[in-house]
């Protein structure tokens, strides 16, 4: 081999390796307009997925949903808690399995933003943070305190590592462009000050010092250290700028509803008004979107956080809590983000051009370079509609609406205009021959046992149970003297107990004498209650309970539970006897959970009762029964509206807790897309269950002989537990003549027409499902909305006849919204518009 070979040989064999290093692994950067990934900037529409909400068995479904809806990244939180259970003792398993989920959105071909935090918030208990990490000595949370941020550091690096050592980060060809460190910081800092400020400064040189080779950010932290990104979170935010010229313009939470908190109502955000906001925030040059949240999906166990936050965290997310589309909220976002990707060239290029078009509009028009034009039109007005003058053309936008136009003349899309099926979904029972057949133990209400321990006083529950466990029996006894007037008067003594929260129940002599119980807004309680006594030894046994801890504020390490007194008795000969300074019994948790009368094993260990012995609606009750696996692929849940509160089991897994008892307080009057959203604004199920409905993942699920465990709390009867099944009951559709569509545009610009093309309909059923008849079809001037759809002044008599002939027997179908399909124009010189509903079985 002469040198000249070697030479060539070693050059090529550099250039090949060159070109390996380049392919595997990748560059993320930013500048002023967006984020450059390869030295492209994009823009960048992502999608909160919580790993531990949903199963690993719904993953890939719910990733390759959020791809179909036009998403780039997906966004989690990682979830100290489930992580480190106890220090040093680390679990990655099962929907904990972070390594795994980050794979599988690699293998979808999208990107990852992990937000490390490590405090989430979320409502998650305790943000997040293990219970553990409060009894670290000296600790003070999220400030500048030495034994905090030693922890914090600790754990940010072993995920960092753990990430690295997988090849997950970008800048190693994996899948995560960006990092979060801490969370909502700004509202902290603003409180506590300097030390606040040093632990900000902190927290991103420690963030930065990991070598990630991605770029970092702080989330609602407008001193966020360079070159930490800062981004908003919000229902809105256009307004928003970073803290220097030279960072993209993020939002990291759009948020697309709201919590469900038990005992409130359920908030929901209309599809208009959040494509609005995302069209808004892009107008103004934003360039990287995240939808909190995508799929909240579920708080399994005891994981939900607040105190008082209900086990659905459906949060009115495009993809609902069972990982199925919610339309027309999923179909209209991805209409909206097929419109900016068309602008993207534009978007990126520079800073747009401001052109008032009246008091209450505007265009924002982005040119590129090559020739690129994309604009935006709004109209802000809430309430009436706007002719706008544009270029040389005239457009009509809809109150509260922005129009894209990716090629500065054509309207592709329109915020309030819905292009999108809508979907009405049913929960059917699913019927069970023979019904379940339910058996029943009752838990002790005495706390005489071994596990017990007795002091002088009153404790606090957390530190007392370290949330192992949502129950604390607080016990003691009253003498009461045979003299007592009360004994011959007949007027009972009242027992008065103060608690920090959030639940309670009064025992006197082993029978239940009072509840009470708290709310997200006020979770202390006062109970004041007649209690029967008698003479001799009387024994007063307090549960007190806790609803998930509190996920946000300030000295996490100082927030308490329980029964903290005072406890006194009024009425008796001495008038008023205080019971806190006693001697109290304690005991942690409740002898079911003890004995894991839950799990598989555990069951056996008691005797249960049978048939006719089965109590009903008896304080403290555990009963269990076995089911087989419905057929089928639906989504399926529980439906436990017929009990109060309690905790749920399928083979051995918590579902979460239930509290259908609690019912929704609050006004649910009728929702306008238009004008500004807030979390009050739209809200159903007043006066019902805040949530009557417990998702039981399908993987959990046995073909036969399922396990399923409810302990009950307050009384409640079984027998009206049904299993349910999540389908689609109809599907809708709002199109009036001429509404904007990409389908047509795209048509247009490739040449292949030249004439104005009609909208289409489109109707979709379930997996399993047909359309089996038309319920309503109107095509002039319909009125109403989906579900109560009634005819206008303007009517084609012929509007059914097309959608018969189409759609029934079909999963799915199309019709054109043109005259000539309906059988001529009912109405010439009106505008019309087509509403459709078709019954899915």
């Amino acid at each position: 081999m002469s040198l000249g070979n070697l030479v060539m040989g070693n050059v090529v064999l550099g250039v090949l390796l060159a070109s390996w290093i380049c392919s595997v692994s990748a560059s993320v950067s930013y500048d002023s307009k967006a984020i450059t990934i390869n030295g492209q900037r994009r823009i960048l529409i992502s999608g909160s997925i919580h790993y531990p909400r949903s199963t690993p068995e719904m993953w890939p479904d719910l990733i390759q949903k959020a791809k179909e809806g036009g998403l780039d990244v997906i966004q989690t939180y990682v979830f100290w808690n489930g992580h480190e259970p106890s220090p040093g003792k680390y679990y990655f398993e099962g929907n904990y399995d972070l390594v795994n989920f980050i794979k599988l959105v690699k293998e979808a071909g999208l990107y990852v933003h992990l937000r490390i935090g490590p405090y989430v918030c979320a409502e998650w208990n305790f943000g997040g943070f293990p219970v553990w990490l409060k009894y670290v000595p000296g600790i003070s949370f999220r400030t500048d305190n030495g034994p905090f941020k030693e922890q914090m550091q600790r754990f940010t690096q072993k995920i960092v590592n753990m990430m690295k050592a997988e090849r997950l980060f970008e800048s190693q060809g994996g899948p995560i462009i960006l990092s979060q460190i801490e969370n909502e910081y700004g509202p902290m800092e603003y409180e506590i000050g300097e030390p606040g400020k040093a632990y900000t400064r902190w927290a991103a040189k420690m963030a930065l010092g990991l070598g990630t080779g991605v770029p970092w950010v702080m989330c609602k932290q407008d001193d966020a250290p360079d070159p930490v990104i800062n981004t908003c979170n919000g229902f809105y935010c256009d307004y928003f700028s970073p803290n220097k010229a030279y960072k993209p313009k993020m939002w990291t939470e759009a948020w697309t509803g709201w919590y469900t908190e038990f005992g409130g109502a359920v908030p929901y955000r209309p599809a208009e008004d959040l494509a609005f906001s995302v069209a808004r925030f892009i107008q103004k040059g934003g360039s990287f979107v995240n939808y909190y949240m995508y799929h909240g999906g579920t708080n399994f166990g005891r994981t939900a956080g607040g105190p008082f936050i209900a086990t659905s965290y459906d949060y009115n997310a495009p993809l609902d809590e069972y990982g199925l589309l919610r339309q027309p909220k999923w179909g209209h976002l991805k209409d909206l983000h097929r419109a900016i990707k068309l602008c993207e060239p534009a978007l990126v290029s520079g800073d747009p051009m401001v052109m008032p078009l009246g008091n209450y509009q505007e265009a924002h028009v982005f040119k590129s370079k090559s020739g690129a034009c994309a604009a935006f039109l709004a109209n802000y007005n809430p309430t009436s509609f706007a002719k706008l003058a544009f270029g040389n053309m005239h457009y009509n936008l809809p109150p509260w609406s922005i129009s894209i136009l990716p090629d500065c003349k054509n309207t592709v899309y329109n915020t309030a205009r819905v292009g999108a099926q809508i979907s009405r979904m049913k929960m059917a029972t699913i019927p069970i021959h023979g019904g379940f057949s339910w058996q029943a133990y009752n838990e002790e209400t005495t706390s005489e046992s071994d596990s017990s321990f007795t002091v002088v006083g009153l404790l606090e529950q957390i530190n007392t149970t370290r949330d192992v466990s949502d129950y604390l029996w607080y016990t003691t006894d009253v003498k009461i003297d045979p003299s007592e007037g009360f004994l011959k008067t007949g007027v009972y003594p009242v027992l008065t107990v103060l608690s920090a929260g959030h639940a309670l129940h009064i025992f006197v002599n082993g029978q239940l004498a009072g509840t009470a119980y708290g709310s997200l807004e006020f979770p202390k309680i006062t109970l004041s209650q007649g209690v029967n006594l008698r003479a001799g030894i009387n024994t007063i046994s307090l549960l007190s309970i806790a609803v998930g801890l509190p996920n946000v504020g300030p000295h996490f390490e100082t927030w308490n539970a329980g029964i903290l007194g005072p406890v006194t008795l009024n009425g008796l000969n001495e008038g008023r006897r205080d019971l806190s300074w006693q001697k109290w019994s304690y005991k942690v948790g409740l002898k079911g959970e003890a004995l894991n009368l839950h799990s598989l094993s555990g069951t056996s260990s008691v005797e249960w009762a049978e048939g006719s012995l089965v109590a009903l609606r008896q304080p403290l009750t555990w009963y269990k029964t076995t089911f087989n696996a419905p057929a089928g692929n639906s989504p399926v849940a529980l439906d436990v509206g017929s009990m109060g509160k309690g905790q749920i089991w399928i083979n051995g897994q918590s579902i979460g807790r239930y509290w259908p008892a609690y019912k929704a307080s609050g006004s649910c009057g009728g929702c306008n897309y238009a004008g500004t959203y807030d979390e009050n604004k739209c809200r159903s199920n007043c006066g019902e269950a805040s949530q009557r409905w417990y998702h039981v993942p399908r993987s959990w699920l046995k073909p036969s002989g399922n396990l399923l465990v409810v302990f009950e709390e307050w009384g409640g009867d079984p027998n009206g537990i049904s299993l349910v099944r999540r389908e689609v009951d109809s599907v809708c559709a709002d199109i009036f003549e001429w509404q904007p569509n990409l389908m047509n545009y795209q048509m247009h610009a490739s040449g292949k027409v030249n004439k104005p093309l009609r909208p289409k309909v489109h109707l979709e059923c379930g997996p399993e499902q047909k359309i089996s008849s038309v319920k309503f079809a109107s095509f002039g001037t319909p009125e109403g909305t989906c579900g109560s759809y009634r005819q206008g002044s303007c009517h084609a008599f012929h509007s059914y006849d097309a959608f018969q002939r189409l759609c029934v027997g079909q999963n799915f179908c199309s019709v054109t919204v043109a005259p000539e399909m309906f059988g001529g124009d009912p109405c010439p010189d009106v505008m019309k518009k087509l509403s459709v509903e078709a019954i899915c079985s």
